[in-house]
């Protein structure tokens, strides 16, 4: 006997409720954002050259935005991991997702960066610029494999470090979601050796992972506020105007991110069975974000909840995939900006790249964006590629001065592939809840907790298989 599908599709809505909802308040958010940031640019900077009032107001509503979505990632990502699997302690294709989902990163970065390599060789950034030796300059930080290796080997059980700034001052927190990722996984799996007596501590986890998807979902029914103020401070503040001397060089990068996004993305999901409509309209409130914020980890609560609420994976599988890509799976800042980007430094030194060195830059796309996990910016992910080539760090300065504006579509196409890679592989894998998939909406993410139609059951082999599945 063959039980009916349960129906996962979202109940119409009426005419004005598609006027008012989330999506909607989000563009009108955008359209607002950028006129107060004109003006905020149009009154200009006070006598003190201090940022004027507007736009000083938009950097305090964007930044304080993003901070509330960083300050829910640690308890997130930590008690998901662990929550997730406890869900899969009898689950049999547990390695095998895994496996996917790094071979699915690395299939996705290679095309990308050997998109970003063919750009940078027919456009030629480094020979078609007007930038001025002078703005060399060495970068105070940068990334390597020796900061992967001890990024994975935490300085305490939460995952979160601590510095002074020179001359004294309050000690700022910071935390590595890598670090966070791997508590998260040896104290799941310890909690599964233990058995019965570590039943209160999953059964407290699970608990705790409810509050915390509620506070998220008032933190994200703000989200149109905070895109107000990203977006506005984004064109405030933005050099504008030293576009010109890296015009080339921002086509490039610009034209290479929108070829993943709007070009391999979809063929991949096309192949895989899957609507590209149906992909960008529940992924937008993520990758619109991570526009506006500039930040993957900022926005990694909201690719989790669209990923599992809007493209129908199940959350034991998300739990621990999203947090992953997060920060591993960077097509953007890993793939197109380093690729082009070195090759505009060789190009500005008139240093010839051979074969081997292009073969050196696919390689650390691939590999090397776990060595800068849990650091910041795609700044050291470029220091890294250079680094390995032996090209001149000096060139980093070269690029600084627009790196706010290429900031912007780094990030989108980062988050987007976060989210991409978890659907496909639960989609091969049959466990992707197709009619969610289908129906998602961005209204779909105020759905209560109790009401996640991506909720799994298990095969009598112990697999996953999504809600709905027929018997």
């Amino acid at each position: 006997m063959t039980a009916p599908a349960a129906s996962t599709a979202s109940p119409k809505r009426s005419g004005w409720h598609r006027l008012t909802g989330f999506g909607t308040q989000i563009v009108i958010a955008l359209v607002l954002g950028v006129a107060l940031g004109f003006l905020a640019r149009e009154m200009g900077p006070l006598e003190s050259s201090d940022p004027n009032w507007l736009t000083d107001l938009l950097s305090t509503i964007g930044g304080t935005y993003v901070s509330l979505l960083r300050a829910i990632v640690p308890p997130l990502v930590f008690l998901a991991i662990v929550a997730s699997i406890a869900n899969l302690r009898n689950v049999t294709n547990a390695a095998r997702l895994a496996w996917q989902t790094l071979l699915w990163f690395a299939i996705t970065a290679l095309v990308s960066v050997a998109i970003g390599i063919g750009l940078g060789l027919i456009l030629q950034p480094g020979n078609h610029t007007s930038v001025t030796p002078d703005a060399a300059a060495a970068p105070t930080h940068g990334g390597s494999w020796q900061d992967f290796l001890l990024g994975l080997f935490p300085s305490n059980i939460l995952g979160i470090g601590g510095s002074a700034p020179e001359g004294g001052g309050d000690i700022s927190i910071s935390f590595n979601v890598l670090q966070i990722v791997v508590i998260s996984i040896v104290v799941g799996l310890a909690a599964l050796k233990v058995g019965r007596q570590a039943e209160p501590f999953l059964t407290f986890a699970q608990s705790a992972l409810s509050v915390i998807q509620k506070v998220l979902w008032w933190i994200i029914r703000l989200a149109p506020l905070g895109t107000v103020g990203l977006v506005g401070r984004a064109v405030a503040t933005y050099g504008w105007d030293l576009l010109p001397t890296l015009g080339v060089f921002t086509i490039a990068i610009y034209t290479g991110l929108a070829i993943v996004l709007f070009v391999l993305y979809p063929v991949i999901l096309r192949t895989n069975g899957l609507g590209v409509g149906h992909f960008f309209r529940g992924a937008w409130p993520a990758i619109q974000l991570a526009f506006v914020s500039r930040s993957s980890i900022g926005t990694l609560p909201l690719t989790q909840r669209v990923t599992e609420r809007n493209l129908g994976v199940p959350r034991e599988y998300a739990s621990f995939a999203v947090p992953l890509a997060a920060t591993t799976k960077m097509d953007g800042c890993a793939a197109i900006y380093p690729a082009i980007s070195a090759i505009f430094v060789a190009e500005f030194y008139d240093i010839h790249l051979s074969v081997m060195d292009y073969i050196l830059i696919a390689f650390v796309s691939v590999v090397g964006s776990a060595a800068t996990a849990g650091l910041t910016g795609a700044l050291v992910m470029l220091t890294l590629t250079l680094t390995t080539l032996g090209l001149p760090l000096e060139g980093v300065g070269l690029l600084i001065a627009i790196d706010g504006i290429l900031d912007m579509g780094r990030t989108a196409v980062n988050v987007a592939g976060q989210a991409l890679v978890p659907t496909i592989v639960a989609k091969r894998e049959g466990i992707l809840d197709a009619a969610q998939y289908n129906a998602a909406s961005a209204e779909d993410l105020f759905r209560d907790v109790d009401d996640v139609t991506t909720e799994t059951s298990k095969t009598p082999d112990g697999e996953l298989q999504p809600a709905g599945a027929r018997a």
